[in-house]
Parts: structure tokens; C-alpha cells; sequence
């Protein structure tokens, strides 16, 4: 389920699964492998072969040196950056995480303090390893095992929580809206559940296959026809042997999801014709139960209070992003067909399109009461939204047939990697919301661009008065100005041109004297907005009811701020725009520049290197006690090399120690080219160090 199902690499990647462990559980040594099977599998199972040697000499030495078997998050954080800086190819993490999902499925047969210790390894460790290939259902399904086995009785709970919520006995039993804020600290009782590591007690023991099995498989989670056969199996098993009641409610769980599913595929197909000759794909995922059961605690929330437990993801194909604009439009159609299909929750809806996340994530995001009357979470994105959102994860790069590197991962820090996934964070309470919304929209004033959201019409629009402490906006609309592939490139480095079309418009109205709802002309009207309790804007008519039509405020970073005000006091002036000197953001480039890259992946390799020196000494340790296990086949670990770093491109090289400047360069394909060394020419005999960055120039 990891790879394509055609391609060398492919057929390579599963080949080298199935003999990861042969090097170091047989006699076979890696040059035979080579010969039978190729280069590219030898060193995938000497990548795995090494990932584990590390992994091995660490365990002892936390249990020797440090007298602990499990894990602090310091320790968990080093244990990472090493493991990453020791790979080049991200199917070598592919296959250690297939190996440690297959050890975690039937980890039953282990005793129960070395299944608590390798439970917890996998949470701090492989599990992040996950998140960082872009693999979240195989994430989510280790999360599961590990708090299966780490916390036993709060994860039959928040199953049997779930089950209730999502049984189709509720259907149209709740109030129409969500409101009253729960706590977690209810659902305590007895357990321990102030940290993962709490004790499993003996009557559990009995009972952990049965757990394990209520942990749905990620391949299950991810094809639909696999989740109605797995519905289908557990019915008919259930009816020849009762299965235990946690199987059952993961059972309840994943039927809902489906329900969701249907409902959502129905509506859709019979509103295309709101969206005519756009592909629309749907796809659903279940919470894993140890983020939910994080999320409660980090909030202090009841699992109602828990919106995107479940959640329902619309794509719209954009014709490899010719069409945009268009694609846009549609996601906003959608979202009001969605609206009209289940009622919002309120204060649970965000526009990261208009107002895109930090590491440039965009979707829209709504939670809703589904068919059940339980919360549900819907995100709308187009197909290049989409792609965006998986870029720079090494699953990117898994279905290609050309090139081996591993992308430049480590420049993603763990808050990035979760914006990029698809667990979106949500608000705490409509109380909370309030203070957010009061905060957030204090500061506007007149002048501001915001965007007219009415089904799938994007108009720019700006705001000409504030009142009533910024609960009521006065806007102008132009109706001239549609903002749909403006919004489709709103992280656009370049944007002068748009400001200066807010800026005339408010001058327009300005001039006019325009000032009361209703003024304007035929391509300009003044319309009322009022601050609603779902945190948004909403238009209101003549007899102040309040309309669908919303607007969203344009959150403007320091840099754009700067450019549109002084793009507003060029028109206002008489000035030429021209004379605004745009400047990209420098932020989001500095964030993502090579040089930016090059400089993490260079603290990586060093800190790597550190550990790998310890790990040195420690195997020597180990060897003259006795107390490890011997590793005398050289060829599945090979530490007689030296490890520097490709400028421009940040890729890792490996060579044996003593290698020479000209040696890079010939490995490189450009003998008897120039060579810098940390930016400084060098002769071509320079012997290089471990962690030297090296450039050829051609």
C-alpha cells in the first residue's frame, strides 16, 4: 500500500522489505545481495541494516549508562535528527516503518514492560519519522497500536465514547447546535492519564490482542472498497462469534465515516451542476484515538468538543492548475452546497485560501453536525492546494522513477509538518472564539481589503467605516473585480498591481462621498456587515436580517502591510504606482532559500556525526564486554567514511575516509573541475572532514 503498484523502484523497495533483516539475522553478506538483486536493493537493506544498528546501540546504551529502558523527548528529538541524517533514500524509513507497524500489530506476544518500551519508542520516534514522509494513516494506525498498549483503559473509553457519539441510533437526537463545552477530566475515573507511559495493569493483559484489533489497519482507512469488505467480514464474524465490544465500537466508528461519506458523494452528484467540468474527488480519514486523546488534553475539552475526529477532505481538480482560478470559485460553491447539507458549527470555519498558513498551507476548513447530529470536519481544497500541501515530504518523492534523493526534510519543523497534514487544529469555545475574533478584528481599519464570498463569487472588496468597536463594517464591493486567481496566488512575491486596485476603489468612494449602505453605481454598492457568533462577517438586507453572503478579512503580513498603504498614498496622491518598489516576502523566501536549506541540513549532518562518534565508542564498549551482539559483518554497517554535503542542492555524499577534494569531484562527474570547500578553493589533494560542504563548479 506504500508504493506504486508498477516501477523499478517499486519492485526494488518490496524486494529490499523482504530481505531487510537478512544481513543481520543470517549469514549472507551484502555483496551477494548486490549480485542477485542490484545495487539499488543492497543499499536499501544496508540503509535499513543501519537505522537499526543505531537503534540497537542506543537501547543498550540508555540501559547501561543511563539505567532507563524508556525514552525522554530530548532523547527521542536526538534519536530523529540522527536517524534522518543517516539516510539518503526515504525508502529506507519507508521499510524500517513497515518492519515497526508489522512488529506493533503483533506486539501481543511480547512481554509487557519490553512491549511498553518498544510501544513508546515508536510513539516519540517512528511515528514523527511518519508524519515527516507525509504517511498519516500509517502514522495514525502506530499512534493506535502504541496507545493501545500504553494506555489501555482510556483507549477502550474514548472508543466506546466514540461509538456512542457516532452509533446511527442518534440520528436527529442532538440539539441543532454544538455549544456546551466539555472537559476531559471526566472521562479519567481510575487510570492514569497524565502520561503515556502509565503502568498496564495485570486484568489488561488479557485483553491487549483484543485492543490491537480494534485498531483499523491505515490500508483499510484508505480504500474505500477495502473499508466496506472489512464492514462486511466483521458483520459476519460477529454473527458466528460475538467479538469483543471494542472491536465492535471501532467497527460503529468506521461505519459512520462511511455514512459521512455516502451522504457528502450524493449531495454532490446531485449539485454538479454547480460546478460543471470540474473533477471532484472524496476522500475521509478517523482521527487516530492517541491525537484526539492529545488534543482533549491539551485543550481541556470533552471528545464533543473534538470536531475533526472525523473528517471529510473534497479535492477539485484544476487541470494541472490551468484552471485555477475556476478551481477556486468551485471550492466556495462547495462549501455552501456542504453548509446546506449539515448545519456549521459555530466559529469552526476557516478560510486558509484567503488567509493561508505560515508554511503557505491552503484549504478550506468547516466543521458541521453530520448525519448522526456529531460533529464532522470538511476541508475543500483545490488540486494544486493539494499537491502543495504534500511538497517537500519525502512521499513526493517515492513514485518517481529518476533520482534518489532524499528532499530536504529537516528544514521542516514538527508545527510545519502538522499544518501541512490532515489534522487541523480547532477553536476551544464560543466564549474563547468570541475574545479571538474581538482580538483579531480590533485592530481593523478603514481602508483594509477584504474578500465578498457569495457562493462561488469572489469579489474584492474594501472597508469604508468601522463601528461599534469593529462588530459592524461598512464595505465596498466592487463588482468589476473578481478575485478568484488573485486569491489563488495570494503568497504571490509580487502583488502591486493588486493593491493598487484596492486602492482606487476606496479613492472611487472617497470622491464620491459614498457613505451609507446602498450608495454606489453599477459596478460599486456599500453593503453592512455584522460580526455573527460563527466569527465571521455576514451581509445584512434593509430590514437587518442577516444574509449568507460573508466576507473575509485579508490577514496582511508586516511586509504587505508596508507595500499597501504605500500603494494607497501613491493613488491618493496622484502618484505612479510604478514608483512603489515591490520587494518579495522575504520571510517565506529566506524560509525556503537554498542557502536557508543548506545551513539545517549542515547542523543536521553535524549533530549526527556527534551522535555517531558516541555510538562508535559505545559499540567498541560493547564488543570487549561481551554484552552486545557482535556485529562482525562489516559490510551492514560501514563506518570507515567521511560524510559532506553537495552545494548547491544540499544532497548528502558518502565517501571512504581520506578521500580528497578531486575524489568528490569525480564522483560528482566533473573531474578536474574546480573545487570550494566551505566556500574557499582548495587544492585537489585537500583531504575532507565530515561535514565539509563542497561545490564543483563546472
Amino acid at each position: 500500500m506504500l508504493v506504486p503498484s508498477t516501477g523499478l523502484r517499486a519492485v526494488d523497495t518490496v524486494v529490499a522489505g523482504i530481505l531487510h533483516d537478512v544481513v543481520d539475522d543470517t549469514c549472507e553478506r551484502l555483496f551477494s545481495i548486490e549480485a542477485e538483486f542490484g545495487d539499488d536493493v543492497a543499499r536499501l537493506v544496508a540503509g535499513v541494516s543501519r537505522l537499526s544498528y543505531i537503534n540497537q546501540l542506543l537501547r543498550r546504551h540508555r540501559r547501561i549508562n543511563v539505567n532507563q529502558s524508556t525514552l525522554s523527548h530530548e532523547e527521542a528529538n536526538n534519536l530523529r535528527v540522527m536517524l534522518l541524517g543517516m539516510v539518503d533514500d526515504p525508502r529506507v524509513v519507508l521499510i524500517k516503518l513497515a518492519d515497526r507497524l508489522h512488529n506493533m500489530r503483533t506486539i501481543y506476544a511480547l512481554p509487557l514492560a519490553k512491549a511498553q518500551a518498544v510501544a513508546q519508542e515508536t510513539l516519540l520516534v517512528w511515528c514523527s519519522l511518519a508524519s515527516r514522509l507525509g504517511l498519516w494513516a500509517l502514522k495514525a494506525e502506530l499512534e493506535d497500536l502504541c496507545f493501545a498498549v500504553l494506555q489501555p483503559q482510556i483507549f477502550r473509553k474514548l472508543r466506546a465514547d466514540l461509538a456512542s457519539m457516532w452509533s446511527p441510533s442518534n440520528k436527529g437526537t442532538c440539539p441543532r447546535r454544538i455549544s456546551a463545552k466539555g472537559s476531559w477530566s471526566s472521562m479519567q475515573g481510575n487510570d492514569s492519564v497524565h502520561e503515556v507511559e502509565a503502568p498496564m495493569h495485570d486484568e489488561d493483559i488479557t485483553s491487549i490482542k483484543d485492543l490491537l484489533e480494534a485498531v483499523v489497519p491505515f490500508d483499510i482507512l484508505l480504500d474505500r472498497r477495502k473499508r466496506v469488505n472489512f464492514l462486511n467480514n466483521l458483520g459476519k464474524s460477529s454473527e458466528m462469534e460475538p467479538k469483543p465490544k471494542v472491536v465492535q465500537d471501532a467497527g460503529i466508528a468506521l461505519a459512520s465515516l462511511v455514512v459521512c461519506e455516502e451522504a457528502l458523494e450524493r449531495e454532490l452528484f446531485i449539485s454538479i451542476s454547480y460546478v460543471p467540468g470540474m473533477e471532484v474527488t472524496l476522500s475521509s480519514r478517523l482521527k487516530s484515538l492517541y491525537s484526539i486523546y492529545s488534543k482533549m488534553k491539551r485543550k481541556d475539552v470533552g471528545i464533543n468538543k473534538i470536531y475533526d475526529a472525523r473528517a471529510l477532505r473534497v479535492v477539485v481538480g484544476d487541470k494541472n492548475g490551468t484552471l485555477h482560478g475556476p478551481a477556486v470559485q468551485c471550492c466556495y460553491s462547495l462549501l455552501n452546497i456542504v453548509h446546506r447539507l449539515w448545519t456549521p458549527i459555530d466559529g469552526e470555519f476557516d478560510d486558509y485560501i484567503v488567509n493561508p498558513k505560515p508554511s503557505g498551507y491552503q484549504s478550506l476548513h468547516t466543521a458541521v453536525q453530520g448525519p448522526d447530529a456529531s460533529p464532522l470536519e470538511v476541508q475543500i481544497r483545490t488540486q494544486r492546494m493539494h499537491e502543495y500541501a504534500e511538497h517537500g515530504l519525502a512521499a513526493h518523492w517515492l513514485y518517481k522513477e529518476t533520482g534518489n534523493d532524499l528532499p530536504s526534510i529537516s528544514v521542516l519543523d514538527e508545527s510545519e509538518i502538522e499544518e501541512s497534514s490532515y489534522l487541523p487544529e480547532d477553536l476551544d469555545d464560543q466564549n474563547s472564539m468570541d475574545y479571538e475574533s474581538f482580538q483579531r478584528y480590533s485592530s481593523l481599519k478603514v481602508g483594509h481589503p477584504v474578500l465578498r464570498v457569495e457562493g462561488s463569487n469572489l469579489l474584492a472588496a474594501v472597508i469604508i467605516k468601522v463601528d461599534k468597536e469593529a462588530r459592524e463594517l461598512l464595505v465596498a464591493v466592487s463588482f468589476g473585480l473578481a478575485a478568484s486567481e488573485a486569491v489563488a496566488d495570494r503568497r504571490s512575491s509580487f502583488q502591486i498591481k493588486r493593491w493598487e486596485a484596492y486602492a482606487r476603489l476606496y479613492k472611487k468612494v472617497s470622491d464620491e462621498w459614498w457613505c451609507e449602505p446602498g450608495h454606489g453605481d453599477w459596478c460599486t454598492c456599500l453593503e453592512k456587515y455584522t460580526l455573527c457568533r460563527d466569527g465571521i462577517y455576514h451581509k445584512q438586507d434593509q430590514f437587518e436580517r442577516l444574509l449568507p453572503t460573508f466576507i473575509q478579512v485579508i490577514d496582511l503580513t508586516d511586509q504587505e502591510e508596508s507595500e499597501y498603504w504605500t500603494v494607497m498614498s501613491a493613488v491618493f496622491e496622484g502618484k505612479p504606482v510604478e514608483s512603489v518598489e515591490s520587494r518579495p516576502n522575504l520571510d517565506y523566501v529566506a524560509s525556503n532559500s537554498i542557502e536557508a536549506s543548506i545551513n539545517r541540513k549542515v547542523r543536521l549532518l553535524r549533530t549526527m556525526l556527534q551522535w555517531e562518534e558516541k555510538l562508535r565508542s559505545e559499540s567498541s564498549f560493547g564488543r570487549q564486554d561481551g554484552g552486545a551482539k557482535s556485529r562482525n559483518n562489516a559490510d551492514s554497517v560501514v563506518l570507515g567514511e567521511v560524510v559532506i554535503i553537495c552545494w548547491p542542492h544540499g544532497d548528502i555524499m558518502r565517501l571512504r575516509t581520506g578521500s580528497t577534494a578531486a575524489d568528490a569531484a569525480r564522483r560528482a562527474g566533473l573531474e578536474g573541475k574546480l573545487v570550494l570547500v566551505n566556500g574557499l578553493l582548495v587544492l585537489p589533494s585537500t583531504e575532507l572532514k565530515d561535514g565539509d560542504v563542497v561545490e564543483v563548479r563546472s
